[in-house]
């Protein structure tokens, strides 16, 4: 019940709430108890033998001194008045308990209310906040569907089944308790037998819902399959479209949904099992204890009047829906249980990068960075060997070697995206496990071959993370990215909205206004990942022009394909299979007749 307890526990703080709404549903229960037993006065009058009272007794909080003197008003009431009005009297005192009786519950459940949205809140808020400080690498292992069913069907599901479950498994119990004590109160010997009844029942109910959870859990997992085959569906629309593979994904998510549907059909069919059982259960036990009662009543040393009987009747149906709920809770619990166990997944999730207690802020960079003996691998081969690079303040250096051969790892280092496993990267003489993780990556700025944006306007894409821009830094870093006039031909601006991922403008467009990003971050540091590969000679030529503007005065990283943007680096390294086997300037690895050549007259000759 581990995931229970972490429930519970996200409901704590706001245990004031719970409890002002169980004490609201004793209240609730109390009126409720008072409306049924109006029944017995009621028969009483009606079949002509309620008790007659002529004198009242001192009030006092004991059953026969409250009998004594209710019993005493509407004799009265009969005496002066009439039967007729005696019913009318009664009547309305059942409309006023009744009236406080729904009053009561839905007061009840108003101050439920918040904390059952404020945990679902407060859950959600620590799976966004954990994703965010997972590292890169938790995501390759992980399909975005399923992630996003976590933090959607799952958490909704802890709502649905777990915290009103526990709600119900407070609040039933109570009203079980409260009318039972009612009716020992009025018949001890029929309520003994139906306490020898009811727990029989509930075991009977109880061991239905035992593959529940497991049946959930896999139902859920589904789930997530199939929210990470729309997601590739959406993001992989064009693509699909080219190749005419529609009918072959539409397939695909069709036997899935089918699979998930059969499942889910199972598991529907067990959950709604629960309600009828228990209410051919109680129905049961209800025409026994009529039987019984029946037989009590009918005895002639009964201690008990037929009207009595029938309020006991009442009462005792009124039990029903409570033990429903109750009984329904293990169903519940075990299917939200099952979603707990998958959110649990990503909240247990060690966060692999993590800062040191004692981190080194740093606020610069002075002097150079230092790559010393370097190795590194994902899972089991190194995609990096005993790489040892020297980078100096305001040099510019050239990454280059084919795909796959450890560029972007490379880089991907240095403001630990992931973790160094063997020798060391330094800043200014500090090691970067030394300092603190904002403060190391506000000195980079990233450029990519793919352009992150977001689906928000032009100007909000550009002051992203800088919140403290002014429109005349933000206009002032798109004319340096090249980006202002086709901005100004925008619809509104830089108050145009670009779409999802950018969408609605050009390649060479999203580059710049990456590009205006990192330059209105001005950052000491530049890491260009093959940021003008995709694009088209005309969009190149603008985008390199903005790049050779960011990297002006500044130290770069750059990653390139297209060794022609790369020749006037300060120094290149040639990597192949994870190693650097050349570096030196352009005409230095011209002359060598080695690697690099050979990139070169590749793609000279192409």
């Amino acid at each position: 019940m581990s995931g229970l307890k972490r429930v519970i526990k996200y409901m704590i703080p706001y245990w004031g709430k719970g409890l002002l709404s169980i004490l609201l549903s004793l209240l609730s229960t109390i009126f409720s108890l008072f409306s049924f037993t109006m029944a017995i006065p009621f028969l009483g009058i009606l079949f002509d033998n309620q008790p007659k009272i002529s004198d009242p007794v001192p009030f006092e909080l004991s059953k026969d001194a409250i009998m004594q003197n209710f019993n005493y008003f509407l004799s009265n009431i009969i005496e002066t008045k009439g039967i007729q009005q005696a019913l009318l009297a009664v009547s309305i005192m059942m409309i006023f308990f009744v009236f406080f009786k729904t009053l009561f519950h839905y007061l009840s459940n108003y101050a439920m209310a918040p904390l059952r949205t404020r945990v679902i809140r407060d859950i959600r808020n620590n799976l966004n906040s954990k994703i965010l400080n997972l590292q890169l690498s938790y995501f390759t292992e992980e399909r975005k569907g399923d992630l996003i069913s976590r933090m959607t069907s799952d958490v909704n599901e802890i709502e649905s089944s777990i915290i009103r479950s526990l709600n119900n498994a407070i609040k039933a119990p109570i009203t079980i308790i409260i009318y039972l004590s009612v009716l020992f109160i009025m018949s001890p010997k029929l309520t003994l037998f139906v306490l020898l009844l009811l727990p029989l029942s509930g075991f009977v109910i109880g061991t239905i819902g035992k593959s529940l959870k497991r049946k959930s859990l896999k139902g859920q997992k589904r789930l997530g399959v199939l929210l990470s085959y729309i997601e590739e569906t959406l993001f992989g629309l064009r693509i699909i479209k080219a190749f005419s593979t529609e009918d072959k994904i539409h397939d695909r998510f069709k036997n899935e949904n089918q699979a998930y549907t059969r499942l889910m059909t199972r598991i529907w069919r067990k959950k709604e099992l629960a309600g009828p059982f228990s209410e051919l259960m109680a129905t049961i036990v209800m025409v026994i204890v009529m039987w019984f009662g029946g037989n009590v009543v009918l005895s002639s040393d009964s201690l008990i009047s037929p009207q009595a009987f029938m309020g006991y009747l009442i009462i005792f149906s009124q039990i029903i829906q409570p033990a429903k709920e109750l009984s329904t809770v293990y169903y519940n619990l075990q299917k939200g249980l099952a979603s707990v166990d998958r959110i649990s997944g990503i909240l247990d999730a060690e966060v692999a990068i993590t800062e040191k207690p004692n981190a080194i802020s740093i606020k610069d960079f002075e002097n150079k960075i230092i790559y010393k003996n370097l190795s590194f691998k994902y899972i089991e081969d190194y995609v990096l060997k005993n790489i040892d690079l020297e980078v100096k303040k305001g040099q510019k250096i050239a990454l280059v070697g084919q795909s796959g051969s450890g560029k972007s790892t490379l880089v991907d280092l240095l403001p630990r995206f992931y973790d160094v496993l063997e020798g060391s990267i330094s800043i200014d003489g500090h090691d970067v496990h030394d300092l603190k993780i904002n403060d190391l990556r506000s000195l980079m700025g990233i450029v990519s071959q793919e352009s992150i944006l977001f689906n928000d306007t032009i100007y909000n894409n550009i002051a992203f993370g800088m919140n403290n821009a002014t429109e005349a830094e933000i206009i002032e870093a798109a004319k340096v990215a090249n980006a202002h006039e086709f901005i100004l031909q925008t619809e509104n601006g830089y108050q145009t909205n670009i779409g999802d991922r950018g969408t609605k403008l050009s390649g060479g467009q999203r580059q710049r206004i990456s590009i205006a990003r990192a330059v209105l971050k001005n950052p000491p540091i530049m890491i260009l990942d093959e940021a003008t590969s995709a694009l088209d000679t005309e969009s190149e030529k603008l985008v390199q022009d903005a790049l050779f503007k960011l990297m002006k005065n500044r130290t770069s990283i750059v990653i390139a394909h297209r060794l022609s943007t790369v020749r006037d680096a300060d120094e290149i390294c040639v990597l192949q299979e994870g190693k650097i086997v050349e570096r030196g300037k352009h005409a230095e690895l011209i002359e060598k007749q080695g690697t690099y050549k050979k990139l070169h007259d590749l793609q000279v000759f192409a």
